[in-house]
């Protein structure tokens, strides 16, 4: 192997890096660092000037390791790593040090420490460049088909546009017609319109599409494998099926909250907005004088603490839909705070008030009263604005409810081996960046089981969780970063620790067909599933499995590097 020539690459990032950390000296300090033969700043190493920099010095510079310093590697590492391939070398000799959230950020009223810091951790960076070694990514072949679990908008968004794109598409739907919760509403914000249209559209484009194959009433029994090539399991009508895809994306909607709160289910003037919507469809509602509507039913508090984000919306809706119905009537929404977000929702909240919809501000620490026997007669609310208490005649309350994760939510990230997060629902990769993604490769998601949306938004999910999708069936094969653990034959003996501790089922004990260990029971990774936890590399007692990019040598050069030690 040839001698390390490393080149460092220290970012100002503006002001975020910059205006902390004194570059300039940490340069300085990389230059004097061992196997360092070039250092400079950039102003944005990210930025077109600061890639062709990196490209150039490893040309004119003859570098066989890059180490950059800037950002975090989660929104960059594979800009700086395209940008040593094509300067012709292997994208996995180089390395990210993070001193903006390390260093500038956390130290941003200690210039001194951060620049110290920053200087410790180049140094640390630079260490373990010299014992990176090249590697070759994983390819993997993507069989051509998809599945999408659940029939809602955002399932039908996704299956159509898959279909459109020539994919084969298999349609889990457990209830025995599709359309989900959108076939329970009477009418949709901001339009006023009946959904049937919108949802008999869809039903019949998904039904008629001959890349679709439906499966309802039916559920997903079991899952394995990896991008490209999963197993999936289901159980429709009694009757269990294997079928293979490529990708699966998870758009199972959500719940409507079923309060124990206001005497629900125990007065029969006490609904839930649903339980209006439903009413108001089939023409069960009957007279009405005197309606109020309490938000945020169950929702903002110690047990869920989210804002479900489309009650409010619900709430203005129905309001003024009950005013156009009985213009006499008085209609009251009791709220905390109205989530009307975006001009247009807020147009739509102005036309409410307008109409004659009068809107009361309640604390959390003081909610309203309900009063009445067998049927809720009257509710007393303090009024936040003018400071007093009133109360008002009630003939039909209305509670305004969150939307809730559905009861198989866990048994369902169990089985595809992805997370869920605080409140019960799916938990995406990264919000803003692989916001229908999850951090299991080839599992997409979206809709209402990701985090409450309305229609436009879960279509709209449903689209974007798609278009991922489609990238790999389309390539036809999928690369899969080097970043894994790899096992020692030699020192392995197959005790099977590695195998209880991987997360992601991506080693199994096999024989072994190495000439001199035929027979001999070693661990054997999937590169495909291995997700480089390192979990396997710290539970092996005998040290037979190391991590690329992450063995022994590199980490203890970087701790040997802090601590003085060469």
């Amino acid at each position: 192997m040839a001698a390390p020539r490393i080149g460092v690459f220290i970012c100002h990032c503006g002001t975020n890096i910059g205006g902390i950390v004194d570059v300039p000296e940490v340069v300085d300090y990389a230059k004097k660092l061992p196997y360092v033969v070039h250092a400079e700043a950039n102003l944005y190493t990210c930025s077109e000037e600061g890639i062709s920099a990196i490209k150039e010095a490893i040309k004119e510079y003859d570098l066989n390791r890059v180490v950059v310093a800037s950002c975090t590697p989660r929104t960059h590492q594979p800009l700086f790593r395209n940008a040593c391939a094509d300067a012709g070398l292997n994208p996995y000799l180089f390395e990210f040090v993070n001193i903006r959230e390390h260093c500038s950020w956390i130290h941003m009223h200690d210039r001194r420490e951060a620049t110290e810091k920053a200087k410790e951790l180049v140094k640390m960076g630079v260490a373990k460049a010299r014992w990176l070694e090249a590697q070759e990514e994983f390819e993997s072949g993507v069989y051509p088909a998809a599945m999408v679990i659940g029939g809602g908008v955002a399932g039908m968004s996704a299956a159509l546009n898959l279909a459109n794109q020539g994919f084969e598409v298999h349609l889990v739907e457990k209830e025995p017609e599709l359309g989900g919760r959108l076939l329970k509403l009477n009418r949709i914000f901001t339009i006023n319109k009946a959904p049937d249209e919108l949802v008999d559209s869809m039903v019949k484009a998904v039904q008629g599409h001959s890349k679709i194959k439906l499966h309802m009433p039916a559920v997903v029994k079991a899952a394995s494998g990896y991008i490209g090539n999963f197993d999936v399991s289901i159980d429709e009508d009694g009757q269990e099926t294997s079928v293979k895809v490529g990708v699966i994306i998870v758009a199972t909607g959500a719940q409507v909250l079923e309060p124990e709160l206001y005497s629900y289910g125990k007065l029969d003037n006490v609904l839930t907005q649903l339980g209006l919507e439903q009413r108001l469809k089939d023409g069960k509602l009957g007279e009405f004088q005197n309606v109020v509507m309490i938000n945020c039913v169950g929702a903002r508090i110690p047990e869920r603490p989210y804002c479900s984000r489309l009650c409010c919306m619900t709430a203005i809706k129905n309001a003024a839909l009950m005013k156009e119905i009985n213009p006499k009537a008085q209609v009251y929404v009791l709220h905390r705070d109205l989530m009307t977000y975006g001009v247009e929702f807020e147009e739509y909240y102005r036309k409410a008030r307008e109409a004659g919809v009068r809107f009361i501000r309640y604390t959390l620490s003081n909610p309203p009263q309900v009063m009445g026997a067998k049927r809720v007669e009257a509710v007393k609310v303090y009024d936040e604005l003018m400071d007093m208490e009133v109360e008002l005649s009630c003939n039909l309350l209305v509670l305004a409810t969150p939307l809730i994760p559905n009861a198989d939510n866990e048994e369902l990230s169990k089985m595809l081996k992805v997370p869920i997060g605080d409140g019960g629902f799916f938990l995406e990769a990264h919000v803003k960046l692989r916001p229908v993604e999850f951090a299991m490769d080839g599992i997409y998601v979206a809709g209402s089981c990701r985090w409450p949306a309305d229609i436009k938004e879960s279509i709209a999910q449903g689209y974007a969780a798609a278009s991922e999708a489609a990238i790999p069936l389309r390539q036809g094969a999928v690369r899969v970063e080097a970043i894994t653990a790899t096992v020692d034959p030699k020192t392995c003996k197959g005790c099977g620790t590695c195998v209880l501790v991987c997360p992601f089922d991506a080693i199994e004990l096999k024989e072994s067909k190495i000439k001199g260990l035929e027979g001999k029971i070693v661990s054997e990774v999937n590169a495909a599933l291995c997700k480089g936890c390192g979990l396997c590399a710290a539970a092996c007692p005998n040290r037979a499995i190391q991590q690329r990019g992450f063995t022994d040598m590199q980490l203890l050069s970087m701790v040997n590097a802090l601590s003085g030690k060469r």
